[in-house]
């Protein structure tokens, strides 16, 4: 833990640095990105209304680089977004709004407590939205070199929204990431799966209807089944191929029926009504724990946790959000 804490305090001095110039460069990137933007059928009215604006952001590096799911051990990640607090606040929402969840819930197919449980985690059930101007949050990840070609196409779809009247320019305000809503919804995904619920002509995803119902659509077109688990947490025995265990959430790899995998779980039986399912063993800590017990805690996971996966792609996220949808079962 000494070494992790070093690291990220050298990342951080050096980070202070490294960001004192970028403002120029940063200037020079909106000039030849306003370029392109026109190239990509923008109007010149919403690139200069929405670019001229932007803002080199540098707080926005220091949190892309340090992320949650990138430090925290899996105990501590789940009780933090699973706890009692949460669910008694899940629960007063439910029941403001049973009847339009209800109904989205069905309409869907998607359980109303992996809708609740995905809001609680995202934003807090809508309590804490972000505040980030999101079109400059993009346009500085864009700048950035880590992952520059993805928030660039993520700002070009979010500048045809604002084009095509999809979206407010006054309600671009969220995460640091550029997601924003209850669902904290991404441009492409907003392009994807988002749905003026309510017919009112915009979509939004600050709103019940509109965020509920186009959470509801996007999980069922990545494929949720309700009927189906999420996870399962067990103890591996000790002849568990150490390639079966997957560490990261790229891909999650040797996936096989739950009847085979039986054979490196402790106390198995509990499992037999899944044998025909895929599933896969994940061990969440190996990566991010110092000397870490590499078979614990581990678990059997499912293809729905495989789906919340495209949501967020952390196996802590995942986990998270199957444990609070599990408590909120017992709730509702």
């Amino acid at each position: 833990m000494k070494k992790i804490n070093f690291i990220l305090y050298l990342y951080l001095f050096l980070f202070k640095i490294s960001y004192l110039y970028a403002d120029e460069g940063f200037e020079a990137w909106k000039i030849n990105f306003k370029i392109y933007a026109q190239e990509q059928g923008i109007s010149l009215t919403t690139i200069n209304k929405l670019i001229d604006n932007s803002k080199f952001l540098p707080n926005v590096i220091k949190y892309d680089r340090y992320q949650p799911e990138f430090y925290e051990d899996t105990k501590t990640y789940v009780s933090k977004r699973s706890s009692n607090k949460k669910i008694k606040t899940g629960n007063k929402i439910y029941n403001n709004n049973f009847e339009k969840i209800d109904l989205i819930s069905s309409k869907y197919n998607v359980d109303k407590t992996l809708l609740l449980s995905l809001m609680g985690i995202e934003t807090n059930f809508g309590s804490y939205l972000g505040k980030m101007d999101i079109v400059s949050s993009l346009a500085t990840l864009s700048f950035d070199k880590r992952r520059s070609e993805f928030f660039t196409s993520e700002l070009i779809i979010l500048l045809k929204l604002v084009d095509k009247n999809i979206v407010e320019p006054e309600s671009l305000f969220g995460s640091w990431a550029g997601a924003f809503g209850n669902f904290q919804f991404m441009p492409s995904t907003i392009k994807n799966y988002a749905i003026d619920y309510d017919n009112d002509g915009k979509i939004n995803l600050k709103e019940t209807d509109d965020s509920f119902a186009s959470a509801a659509n996007y999980l069922n077109k990545l494929g949720w089944t309700n009927e189906e688990p999420c996870f399962y947490k067990v103890k591996l025995k000790e002849n568990v191929p150490h390639n079966y265990l997957n560490v990261s959430a790229k891909k999650i790899h040797s996936v096989k029926k739950v009847s085979y995998l039986k054979k490196y779980i402790q106390d198995s039986n509990f499992l037999n009504t899944h044998d025909k399912l895929n599933a896969a063993l994940v061990t969440p800590d190996a990566e991010i724990v110092e000397n870490p017990n590499k078979l614990s805690p581990a678990y059997v996971v499912f293809n729905n946790y495989k789906l919340v996966l495209k949501w967020n792609r952390s196996l802590r996220f995942a986990l998270a959000v199957c444990t609070l949808k599990d408590k909120f079962k017992n709730e509702l």
